[in-house]
């Protein structure tokens, strides 16, 4: 290990983070496609986004959530990521 080494991001914020905005797309009724579109993102990017692959920027962050109609706060918001729509 170097000396940096425990300052390294995981991935799991990674997969907690495409989990969330696949759920929060689910919940609003848009396809991977639409919500892409809506975001400015080309939709494979989009597609891995929600795997966890990518290492998503902050621009494309606020993208997303402006797309969905939420807070960037809310889209880190990982305990409700399971929640369903009421």
């Amino acid at each position: 290990m170097g000396k940096y080494s425990k300052y390294q991001p995981t991935i799991e914020i990674q997969k907690k983070l495409g989990e969330r905005v696949r759920s929060l797309r689910l919940n609003a009724g848009l396809s991977q496609e639409e919500l892409a579109f809506r975001s400015n993102i080309h939709r494979t990017y989009m597609s891995e986004v929600e795997l966890g692959k990518r290492n998503i920027s902050l621009k494309n962050i606020e993208a997303i959530s402006k797309a969905l109609g939420i807070s960037i706060s809310s889209l880190f918001d990982f305990d409700k990521t399971h929640e369903k729509k009421a």
